[in-house]
């Protein structure tokens, strides 16, 4: 074994147990979880799209921290505390938008040649790093009911769909899928995932009894559908800011948003299904 793939292995073996263990520890260890994995996506993705040499950047890092954060916890009380049914919405309206429109005022005064631009980029991230994990909150823990299988389920999923993928994409990918974002992904890859996905998912039937098999195999598919697509938009922003990872904390895989970029794009789509049917 060549020492970068047994970096990659050593490194994704840690990195998953770390995961599943925090996932299976305790709903509290979970919900910490999440949300240092989504706080460190917010500060890599912040790294990323704002301009290091500008000293007022790293406020404009705490207030996404802040907000981000903050709403994360509205969705935890909001589940902790079934009583106050609309806990979410009420400190959401009267206390983190206004939270929210201080990082303008903050902008007024800061001498900074793209306002809007800051602003923009900062709320952007925290809609795509933060919301995800905030909705998966919602459908995993009820009142005092917690549902690890579920959040486990769809990182499976997530998992099965990525490398069946490669797999089949380093063995006969001939097609290339999307050139202009990721000239590497071609379709008979993307089949493959398809299958191996469906498959997996049909077998999760038997081993997490919170859905049925029809329910698995619906978020299967909105795994191999939006996970990818989640794959594409990460390549797209990286693309964008001719990047080849979004990090090097993850030595042989890059940054926490190369590893968890299908994860949270497919969040919101497989999220709102589970709201539907659960």
């Amino acid at each position: 074994m060549s020492s970068t793939l047994q970096t990659r292995v050593t490194t994704a073996v840690l990195f998953a147990g770390v995961v599943i263990g925090g996932i299976y520890a305790h709903q509290y260890t979970y919900l910490a979880l999440l949300g240092l994995i989504g706080s460190m996506c917010l500060l890599e993705f912040l790294d990323l799209v704002l301009n290091k040499a500008q000293g007022a950047n790293r406020i404009r890092k705490v207030f996404g921290i802040v907000l981000g954060l903050s709403l994360f916890g509205l969705a935890i009380c909001s589940v902790m505390c079934p009583r106050e049914g609309n806990l979410l919405y009420k400190y959401l309206l009267g206390g983190w938008i206004p939270l929210l429109f201080l990082i303008l005022l903050f902008e007024l005064f800061n001498v900074s040649p793209h306002p809007f631009q800051n602003f923009a980029w900062l709320v952007a991230g925290i809609f795509y790093c933060i919301v995800p994990f905030s909705l998966l909150v919602l459908v995993s823990v009820k009142s005092n009911t917690y549902l690890p299988n579920i959040v486990m389920g769809l990182l499976v999923l997530v998992w099965v769909n990525d490398s069946f993928a490669y797999l089949g994409g380093s063995r006969i990918g001939k097609t290339p899928l999307f050139p202009r974002i990721s000239p590497k992904k071609t379709w008979e890859g993307s089949v493959c995932g398809v299958i191996g996905t469906l498959l997996f998912a049909f077998g999760l039937s038997y081993l997490f009894l919170e859905l049925s098999a029809i329910n698995w195999m619906v978020l299967g598919l909105i795994t191999v559908v939006f996970g990818s697509l989640g794959d594409l938009v990460e390549s797209m922003l990286k693309r964008s800011l001719k990047i080849k990872d979004s990090g090097n904390l993850l030595p042989g895989h890059g940054g926490m948003l190369d590893r968890f970029d299908a994860f949270l794009f497919l969040l919101p789509f497989a999220c709102g299904y589970l709201m539907w049917v659960m």
